[in-house]
């Protein structure tokens, strides 16, 4: 966002302070041929891994303790498992039971099956297989049930639980073991099934009510922009569902006016947008260090292991990894689903603030534990998730998207969030998802195989 100055999820360059307020697959099968080289870009370059900024690489190496070449390295080998992972999703079907990454530069991609016979499959696609009891589906339901008796009975003493797919189990966190037994029963779950650890933490929101300037909520509470969107031709910013609610007025870090939060989602979703007045102007940037700034050029969803960095106007840029995807997490002031957790810290006053994987938008900061000083765990709100309930599209640096409309139409435009797995037409031809993201007018499927599978 502008204002005579760029406004995004920032550390305001005037000591300014933000707020956080699953049969085995058939011999024919095998995975589809890789276009001849040079015809098309590869999954780094269609998403922008092959060109980090230097403040993406040097936060990688402080955070994760990576040289510039390991830094550089892993950020290549994440989008190209991104797309290798897409692909063995839609070749396992039923039996797929998650993809994660593992090592320092994310050299290896292992891909959960429960059939040993699609290993060479997966082998065949240049990543490791894994042979477990249960597929996705069966943890997704899982944890669907505990949500449900999360509708009828107390959270307080159990505030977090989340598919652990490289574990391939549900796992949850107590403050007790007593307390652990008592959820998972009234979930109807067999306690050997789930995971749990006790632990004293609570997430908190990272909000904090008394000052700072990144902006401002009715000229009391205040929280760090997210990413830049629009939605028609009104310009705005995506952020926190508890930062405000709707119709409330903001200000900007500068306390110029600003706009009004049009939409909230506090608890349950943790998303806002706000659109602002013609004084400001949205940005593809994200501030990472000092001036510095990074272009945002999609919504790529990254997978389980993948390094994710954060930017807010308290702590300013730190990185991390993605632990899980579609976290529950039970907070004082309501409970939350479809967070991602990871291992970057944070503290009060980034809430709001943008998550990315190297220029792919990841989400918006909603709460967690710890500080930047011993360390963290901190929840993102995805942020394809808040473009398709709000209607919005992304702003991006090579931007030439159409308004966003609904996702079950089989034809392909630009706009749209599609899930990993949806299918499309384009062209005359049906193209099958990769990746989840939001469809930028330059992707289109046949000419992103990093992102969509010809059927």
């Amino acid at each position: 966002m502008v204002h005579r100055h760029t406004v995004t999820g920032r550390r305001a360059a005037l000591t300014a302070l933000g707020a956080l307020v699953a049969t085995g697959i058939p011999s024919a099968v095998a995975a589809e041929p890789a276009p001849p080289a040079g015809s098309l870009p590869s999954s780094a370059q269609t998403l922008g891994a092959d060109r980090p900024s230097v403040p993406v690489l040097r936060a990688l190496q402080r955070d994760l303790g990576l040289t510039p070449a390991q830094a550089s390295r892993r950020l290549v080998n994440e989008a190209e498992a991104g797309t290798r992972a897409g692909r063995l999703r839609n070749a396992l079907g039923n039996r797929f039971a998650g993809a994660w990454l593992r090592g320092a530069t994310s050299q290896e991609l292992v891909v959960a099956t429960t059939h040993a016979t699609d290993v060479p499959v997966i082998r065949a696609q240049g990543a490791k297989a894994a042979v477990v009891k249960k597929t996705l589906r069966d943890l997704q339901a899982a944890k669907r049930k505990l949500d449900a008796a999360a509708d009828r009975v107390s959270t307080r003493d159990t505030p977090l639980w989340y598919v652990d797919i490289p574990a391939n189990r549900v796992a949850l966190e107590a403050t007790n073991r007593a307390a652990a037994a008592a959820f998972v029963k009234a979930a109807g779950l067999d306690g050997k099934s789930v995971g749990v650890k006790v632990t004293a933490n609570r997430p908190r929101l990272l909000a904090e009510i008394t000052g700072g300037d990144a902006y401002y909520i009715d000229g009391s509470a205040r929280c760090s922009v997210g990413f830049s969107v629009t939605k028609g031709e009104q310009q705005g910013f995506a952020s926190a569902g508890h930062c405000g609610k709707s119709g409330a007025r903001t200000t900007g870090f500068n306390n110029a006016e600003q706009g009004t939060i049009q939409a909230s989602t506090f608890p349950g979703k943790d998303m806002s947008w706000v659109a602002v007045n013609d004084q400001w102007t949205t940005t593809p940037n994200v501030r990472v260090e000092g001036e510095q700034k990074v272009q945002i050029t999609g919504s790529v969803q990254a997978l389980v292991g993948a390094a994710v960095c954060r930017s807010g106007s308290t702590t300013g840029w730190h990185c991390g990894q993605i632990e899980q995807h579609d976290t529950s997490v039970s907070y004082a002031e309501g409970r939350v689903d479809g967070l991602t957790r990871t291992t970057v810290c944070a503290e009060p006053g980034d809430s709001g603030g943008p998550f990315v994987a190297g220029v792919q938008a990841q989400g918006v900061t909603s709460g967690g534990t710890g500080d930047c000083k011993s360390g963290g765990t901190t929840f993102y709100q995805p942020i394809n998730p808040l473009l398709r309930d709000f209607g919005l599209t992304l702003r991006t640096a090579a931007a030439q998207a159409a308004a966003p409309g609904d996702n079950v139409t089989q034809a392909w435009a630009a706009g749209r969030v599609y899930e990993a797995g949806a299918t499309v037409s384009h062209a005359g031809v049906r193209y099958r998802c990769l990746q989840t993201h939001q469809a930028q007018g330059a992707w289109a499927p046949s000419r992103t195989p990093a992102l969509w599978q010809r059927v």
